[in-house]
Protein backbone atom coordinates (compact mmCIF):
# COMPACT_ATOMS: atom_id res chain seq x y z
CA UNK A 1 0.00 0.00 0.00
CA UNK A 2 1.01 3.73 -1.25
CA UNK A 3 2.29 5.89 1.91
CA UNK A 4 0.37 8.70 1.84
CA UNK A 5 1.52 12.01 0.98
CA UNK A 6 1.86 14.06 4.71
CA UNK A 7 3.22 17.49 4.24
CA UNK A 8 6.24 18.14 6.18
CA UNK A 9 7.40 21.78 7.43
CA UNK A 10 10.90 22.49 8.13
CA UNK A 11 11.80 25.02 11.08
CA UNK A 12 15.49 25.78 11.66
CA UNK A 13 16.69 27.07 15.13
CA UNK A 14 19.76 28.96 15.54
CA UNK A 15 20.21 29.18 19.36
CA UNK A 16 23.46 29.03 21.48
CA UNK A 17 24.48 25.38 22.51
CA UNK A 18 22.68 25.75 26.47
CA UNK A 19 19.67 26.85 24.54
CA UNK A 20 19.92 24.18 21.99
CA UNK A 21 19.97 21.22 25.33
CA UNK A 22 17.27 22.73 27.06
CA UNK A 23 14.94 23.24 24.59
CA UNK A 24 15.41 20.76 21.39
CA UNK A 25 15.00 17.35 23.62
CA UNK A 26 14.65 14.75 22.14
CA UNK A 27 10.98 14.72 23.44
CA UNK A 28 10.29 17.44 21.06
CA UNK A 29 11.99 16.44 18.44
CA UNK A 30 9.98 13.12 18.50
CA UNK A 31 6.51 14.71 19.32
CA UNK A 32 6.73 17.19 16.41
CA UNK A 33 8.27 14.83 13.84
CA UNK A 34 5.13 12.60 14.34
CA UNK A 35 3.10 15.79 13.50
CA UNK A 36 4.64 16.97 10.37
CA UNK A 37 7.56 19.10 11.63
CA UNK A 38 11.10 18.33 10.71
CA UNK A 39 13.04 20.94 13.32
CA UNK A 40 16.91 21.32 11.62
CA UNK A 41 19.54 23.20 13.28
CA UNK A 42 21.01 25.92 11.68
CA UNK A 43 25.10 25.22 11.44
CA UNK A 44 26.19 28.60 12.64
CA UNK A 45 29.52 28.25 11.30
CA UNK A 46 28.66 28.47 7.36
CA UNK A 47 26.39 31.47 6.12
CA UNK A 48 22.58 31.10 6.97
CA UNK A 49 21.93 32.08 2.88
CA UNK A 50 23.07 28.94 2.55
CA UNK A 51 21.35 26.83 4.22
CA UNK A 52 17.80 25.54 4.10
CA UNK A 53 15.36 25.35 2.48
CA UNK A 54 12.99 26.15 5.81
CA UNK A 55 9.44 27.13 6.20
CA UNK A 56 10.66 29.16 9.20
CA UNK A 57 13.23 30.05 11.65
CA UNK A 58 13.64 30.40 15.31
CA UNK A 59 16.35 31.71 17.01
CA UNK A 60 17.58 33.39 20.53
CA UNK A 61 20.71 35.25 19.16
CA UNK A 62 21.77 38.75 18.65
CA UNK A 63 24.76 40.95 17.63
CA UNK A 64 25.44 42.77 14.52
CA UNK A 65 26.16 39.80 12.57
CA UNK A 66 23.44 37.89 12.97
CA UNK A 67 21.54 40.52 12.28
CA UNK A 68 23.10 41.09 8.85
CA UNK A 69 22.57 37.12 8.35
CA UNK A 70 18.88 36.94 9.22
CA UNK A 71 18.07 40.20 7.04
CA UNK A 72 20.28 38.87 3.92
CA UNK A 73 18.25 35.63 4.17
CA UNK A 74 14.86 37.34 4.73
CA UNK A 75 15.20 39.40 1.52
CA UNK A 76 16.07 36.48 -0.15
CA UNK A 77 13.47 34.36 1.02
CA UNK A 78 10.51 36.69 2.00
CA UNK A 79 8.23 33.90 2.37
CA UNK A 80 10.09 32.21 5.38
CA UNK A 81 8.56 33.37 8.74
CA UNK A 82 11.50 34.77 11.04
CA UNK A 83 10.29 33.95 14.69
CA UNK A 84 10.83 36.78 15.55
CA UNK A 85 12.48 39.75 14.26
CA UNK A 86 15.48 41.28 16.01
CA UNK A 87 13.81 44.70 16.12
CA UNK A 88 11.24 43.78 17.57
CA UNK A 89 13.02 41.07 20.62
CA UNK A 90 15.24 44.68 20.99
CA UNK A 91 12.89 45.97 22.81
CA UNK A 92 12.65 43.50 25.99
CA UNK A 93 16.65 43.97 26.23
CA UNK A 94 15.97 47.33 27.87
CA UNK A 95 14.03 47.02 31.41
CA UNK A 96 12.75 50.63 30.81
CA UNK A 97 10.89 50.06 27.34
CA UNK A 98 10.51 46.55 28.35
CA UNK A 99 7.52 47.70 31.16
CA UNK A 100 6.43 51.07 29.09
CA UNK A 101 4.12 48.86 27.20
CA UNK A 102 2.49 47.65 30.05
CA UNK A 103 1.58 51.05 31.04
CA UNK A 104 0.00 51.51 27.08
CA UNK A 105 -2.31 47.99 27.47
CA UNK A 106 -5.86 48.43 27.99
CA UNK A 107 -7.17 45.93 30.07
CA UNK A 108 -11.05 46.08 30.48
CA UNK A 109 -11.73 42.37 31.42
CA UNK A 110 -12.29 43.07 35.18
CA UNK A 111 -13.16 46.65 36.29
CA UNK A 112 -12.20 45.54 40.30
CA UNK A 113 -8.78 44.29 39.43
CA UNK A 114 -5.85 46.97 39.08
CA UNK A 115 -3.23 46.27 36.97
CA UNK A 116 0.00 48.03 36.30
CA UNK A 117 3.81 47.80 36.88
CA UNK A 118 5.91 49.16 40.44
CA UNK A 119 7.08 52.23 40.26
CA UNK A 120 10.76 52.58 38.92
CA UNK A 121 13.57 54.52 37.83
CA UNK A 122 16.85 54.87 36.06
CA UNK A 123 19.74 55.91 37.52
CA UNK A 124 22.92 56.81 35.19
CA UNK A 125 25.54 57.85 38.36
CA UNK A 126 25.70 57.22 41.98
CA UNK A 127 25.92 61.29 42.48
CA UNK A 128 21.64 61.64 41.38
CA UNK A 129 20.83 57.94 43.60
CA UNK A 130 18.87 60.22 46.00
CA UNK A 131 17.02 62.72 43.68
CA UNK A 132 15.57 60.04 40.99
CA UNK A 133 14.60 58.18 44.01
CA UNK A 134 13.03 61.37 45.90
CA UNK A 135 11.79 62.17 42.46
CA UNK A 136 9.70 58.98 42.08
CA UNK A 137 8.73 57.99 45.17
CA UNK A 138 10.51 54.88 45.70
CA UNK A 139 10.26 53.63 49.45
CA UNK A 140 12.88 51.26 51.02
CA UNK A 141 13.70 48.32 49.99
CA UNK A 142 14.04 48.58 46.50
CA UNK A 143 15.48 46.24 44.26
CA UNK A 144 18.37 47.27 41.82
CA UNK A 145 18.56 45.47 38.13
CA UNK A 146 20.88 46.01 35.55
CA UNK A 147 19.55 48.17 32.39
CA UNK A 148 20.54 45.56 29.84
CA UNK A 149 18.41 42.28 29.94
CA UNK A 150 19.60 40.44 27.22
CA UNK A 151 20.30 37.14 28.82
CA UNK A 152 23.77 37.19 30.00
CA UNK A 153 25.06 36.63 33.34
CA UNK A 154 25.53 40.69 33.95
CA UNK A 155 21.49 40.77 33.28
CA UNK A 156 20.72 38.66 36.10
CA UNK A 157 22.69 40.40 38.63
CA UNK A 158 20.03 41.81 41.12
CA UNK A 159 20.43 43.26 44.54
CA UNK A 160 17.54 44.02 47.49
CA UNK A 161 18.81 47.36 48.78
CA UNK A 162 17.18 47.91 52.56
CA UNK A 163 18.36 51.36 52.82
CA UNK A 164 20.52 54.56 51.81
CA UNK A 165 23.79 52.95 52.58
CA UNK A 166 23.13 49.87 50.32
CA UNK A 167 23.22 51.93 47.12
CA UNK A 168 26.62 52.70 47.64
CA UNK A 169 27.20 49.13 46.80
CA UNK A 170 25.63 49.51 43.31
CA UNK A 171 27.29 50.30 40.03
CA UNK A 172 25.13 52.50 37.71
CA UNK A 173 23.72 52.74 35.10
CA UNK A 174 20.94 50.80 37.10
CA UNK A 175 17.78 50.21 37.12
CA UNK A 176 15.71 51.29 40.64
CA UNK A 177 12.74 49.25 41.57
CA UNK A 178 10.16 48.94 44.29
CA UNK A 179 10.21 45.79 46.10
CA UNK A 180 6.39 45.02 46.76
CA UNK A 181 5.45 42.31 49.26
CA UNK A 182 3.51 39.44 47.27
CA UNK A 183 3.32 36.77 49.54
CA UNK A 184 6.63 35.06 48.16
CA UNK A 185 4.83 33.53 45.02
CA UNK A 186 5.14 34.38 41.43
CA UNK A 187 2.93 34.17 38.39
CA UNK A 188 4.75 33.11 35.13
CA UNK A 189 2.58 33.57 31.95
CA UNK A 190 4.05 31.57 29.00
CA UNK A 191 3.11 32.46 25.26
CA UNK A 192 3.40 30.75 22.05
CA UNK A 193 1.67 32.25 19.71
CA UNK A 194 -2.26 31.42 20.71
CA UNK A 195 -1.08 29.17 23.17
CA UNK A 196 -1.02 30.50 27.02
CA UNK A 197 -0.22 28.80 29.93
CA UNK A 198 0.60 29.61 33.43
CA UNK A 199 2.36 28.33 36.20
CA UNK A 200 3.09 29.19 39.84
CA UNK A 201 6.97 29.56 41.19
CA UNK A 202 8.68 30.59 44.43
CA UNK A 203 9.55 33.70 44.91
CA UNK A 204 11.32 36.49 47.17
CA UNK A 205 10.17 36.26 50.66
CA UNK A 206 8.14 39.33 52.00
CA UNK A 207 9.90 42.08 53.84
CA UNK A 208 8.16 43.00 57.01
CA UNK A 209 9.07 45.94 58.76
CA UNK A 210 11.07 44.19 61.28
CA UNK A 211 13.67 42.58 58.76
CA UNK A 212 13.90 46.13 57.15
CA UNK A 213 15.24 48.19 60.52
CA UNK A 214 17.51 44.67 61.48
CA UNK A 215 18.66 43.55 57.58
CA UNK A 216 21.93 44.43 56.25
CA UNK A 217 21.95 47.47 53.67
CA UNK A 218 22.09 45.23 50.33
CA UNK A 219 21.78 41.94 49.40
CA UNK A 220 22.24 39.97 46.10
CA UNK A 221 19.51 37.50 45.00
CA UNK A 222 22.11 34.86 45.27
CA UNK A 223 22.01 35.84 49.58
CA UNK A 224 18.61 36.00 49.36
CA UNK A 225 17.87 32.66 51.38
CA UNK A 226 19.82 34.81 54.75
CA UNK A 227 16.25 36.31 54.69
CA UNK A 228 14.58 34.96 57.48
CA UNK A 229 15.88 31.29 56.31
CA UNK A 230 13.94 29.64 59.18
CA UNK A 231 10.83 30.27 57.37
CA UNK A 232 12.12 29.47 54.36
CA UNK A 233 11.90 25.88 54.59
CA UNK A 234 11.24 23.38 51.59
CA UNK A 235 7.61 22.62 53.12
CA UNK A 236 6.83 26.10 53.99
CA UNK A 237 7.40 27.13 50.44
CA UNK A 238 5.61 24.76 48.52
CA UNK A 239 2.67 25.51 51.01
CA UNK A 240 2.90 28.64 49.71
CA UNK A 241 2.86 28.07 46.36
CA UNK A 242 0.35 25.91 46.73
CA UNK A 243 -2.35 27.49 48.75
CA UNK A 244 -1.52 31.03 45.95
CA UNK A 245 -4.75 31.61 44.39
CA UNK A 246 -4.01 32.27 40.83
CA UNK A 247 -5.19 35.63 39.05
CA UNK A 248 -8.34 35.16 36.96
CA UNK A 249 -7.21 33.38 33.84
CA UNK A 250 -9.40 35.71 31.48
CA UNK A 251 -7.46 38.16 32.90
CA UNK A 252 -3.79 37.09 32.30
CA UNK A 253 -5.00 35.55 29.23
CA UNK A 254 -5.84 39.08 28.52
CA UNK A 255 -2.98 40.78 29.17
CA UNK A 256 -0.99 37.68 27.68
CA UNK A 257 -2.63 38.84 23.74
CA UNK A 258 -2.42 42.80 24.58
CA UNK A 259 1.29 42.07 24.99
CA UNK A 260 1.92 40.32 22.62
CA UNK A 261 -0.07 42.37 19.79
CA UNK A 262 2.00 45.47 21.54
CA UNK A 263 5.24 43.80 21.30
CA UNK A 264 5.10 41.90 17.87
CA UNK A 265 6.00 38.93 19.69
CA UNK A 266 5.22 35.03 19.09
CA UNK A 267 7.50 33.70 22.19
CA UNK A 268 7.69 34.98 25.57
CA UNK A 269 7.27 35.06 29.06
CA UNK A 270 5.69 37.72 31.84
CA UNK A 271 5.89 37.50 35.45
CA UNK A 272 3.30 38.75 37.36
CA UNK A 273 3.19 39.28 41.56
CA UNK A 274 -0.18 40.30 43.35
CA UNK A 275 0.26 43.29 45.89
CA UNK A 276 -0.22 41.86 49.37
CA UNK A 277 -1.44 44.96 50.53
CA UNK A 278 -4.05 45.05 47.76
CA UNK A 279 -5.14 41.66 47.00
CA UNK A 280 -6.74 42.91 43.77
CA UNK A 281 -3.31 44.81 42.55
CA UNK A 282 -1.33 42.79 39.68
CA UNK A 283 2.15 44.01 38.78
CA UNK A 284 4.06 42.93 35.69
CA UNK A 285 7.53 42.72 37.06
CA UNK A 286 9.59 41.55 34.34
CA UNK A 287 9.46 40.21 30.26
CA UNK A 288 11.56 37.59 28.77
CA UNK A 289 12.11 36.70 25.26
CA UNK A 290 11.89 32.55 24.48
CA UNK A 291 11.87 31.64 28.04
CA UNK A 292 12.62 28.04 28.95
CA UNK A 293 9.70 26.75 27.44
CA UNK A 294 10.76 23.15 28.37
CA UNK A 295 10.38 23.90 32.85
CA UNK A 296 6.48 23.47 31.38
CA UNK A 297 4.65 19.77 31.19
CA UNK A 298 3.75 18.83 28.04
CA UNK A 299 5.69 22.05 26.32
CA UNK A 300 6.15 19.12 23.15
CA UNK A 301 2.77 19.68 22.36
CA UNK A 302 2.70 23.40 23.22
CA UNK A 303 5.09 24.05 20.75
CA UNK A 304 4.48 21.71 18.24
CA UNK A 305 0.86 23.38 17.97
CA UNK A 306 2.60 26.76 17.97
CA UNK A 307 4.93 25.92 14.69
CA UNK A 308 1.89 24.41 13.00
CA UNK A 309 -0.15 27.17 13.70
CA UNK A 310 2.40 29.61 12.30
CA UNK A 311 3.46 27.34 8.95
CA UNK A 312 -0.11 26.78 7.90
CA UNK A 313 -1.29 29.97 8.58
CA UNK A 314 1.17 30.97 6.49
CA UNK A 315 0.36 28.72 3.40
CA UNK A 316 -3.14 29.80 3.81
CA UNK A 317 -2.33 32.94 3.67
CA UNK A 318 -0.28 32.36 0.18
CA UNK A 319 -2.81 29.90 -1.29
CA UNK A 320 -5.74 32.95 -0.90
CA UNK A 321 -3.27 35.19 -2.35
CA UNK A 322 -2.82 33.03 -5.57
CA UNK A 323 -6.43 32.72 -5.89
CA UNK A 324 -7.19 36.34 -5.75
CA UNK A 325 -3.72 36.81 -8.52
Amino acid sequence: MAEQNVTRYRIGYALEPKKVQSFIQSSLIIHAKNRGIDLVPIDLSKPLIDQGPFHCIIHKLYGPEWREQLEEFSSRNPDVIIVDPLDFIDRLHNRISMLQVVNELKICQQTEILFGIPKQVFVENPASFYECIEAEGLEFPVIAKPLVANGSANSHQMALVFNKEGLKGLNPPIILQEFVNHGGVIYKVYVAGEHVKFVKRKSLPDISEETLGTSENLLSFSQISNLTAQDQSDERVARLIEEAKMPPLSFLTEVANGLKSALKLHLFNFDVIRDSRVGNRYLVIDINYFPGYAKLSSYETILTDFFLDIVQRKQRVNSDDDLSA
